[in-house]
């Protein structure tokens, strides 16, 4: 098996580097929560071309950037954020990543500007497997579990970069695979 580490809320899910699922090809999945009954998580690295306001009226001018959390329940929007400081309400998942909290307070929050777009993350949608769903795809390699990086990762704007440094930080050992090309037929 390719990971040493098992799945569980707060740790990060890495796609393989030839993992061909438009869906999770070079992708970096944070989980908030995995339980005998399945797994949800989000999408770090999968930026859409929509902004907050374009989805809820009520934030006049939030131009925040919403990701594509994943593909289940894409009529949905789902938050992360590292303000547990003033939304209350939110589940610590990792140190200093919050999961959702009351959508009125937050509207105030960003009506008011005291959250900015490196506090939070937007989602439509989410990534979410069976109980023995997501077992079987470790067992085929199609993932890695990471507990290797800092709260700024998971905020992190740069998508491009993200499944890059979160190999890398797994060490030496896995360095190497972020060099692979995404198209092995072009090597």
């Amino acid at each position: 098996m390719l990971s040493r580490l098992e799945p569980s809320a707060g740790k990060l899910l890495i796609s393989e580097p030839f993992l061909m699922d438009p869906n999770f090809k070079r992708s970096v999945v944070f989980l908030t929560e995995h339980q005998e009954e399945g797994t949800v998580g989000f999408i770090l690295n999968q930026r859409s071309t929509l902004l907050l306001n374009d989805l809820v009226p009520d934030f006049a001018g939030a131009d925040f950037p919403v990701y594509l959390g994943g593909p289940v329940a894409i009529d949905t929007i789902h938050f992360i954020h590292r303000r547990h400081d003033l939304i209350t309400d939110g589940e610590e998942i990792a140190k200093g990543v919050c999961w959702g909290g009351n959508f009125e307070t937050l509207k105030v929050l960003i009506n008011n500007r005291l959250i900015q777009p490196a506090d939070i993350k937007f989602f439509i949608g989410y990534s979410g497997w069976s109980g023995a769903q997501l077992k079987n795809e470790m067992k085929e390699n199609t993932w890695i579990v990471s507990d290797q990086f800092h709260a700024d990762v998971v905020f992190s704007n740069n998508e491009e970069e993200l499944w890059k440094e979160v190999i890398i930080n797994l060490g030496p050992k896995y360095a190497h695979v972020s060099n692979f090309p995404q198209d092995p037929n072009l090597n």
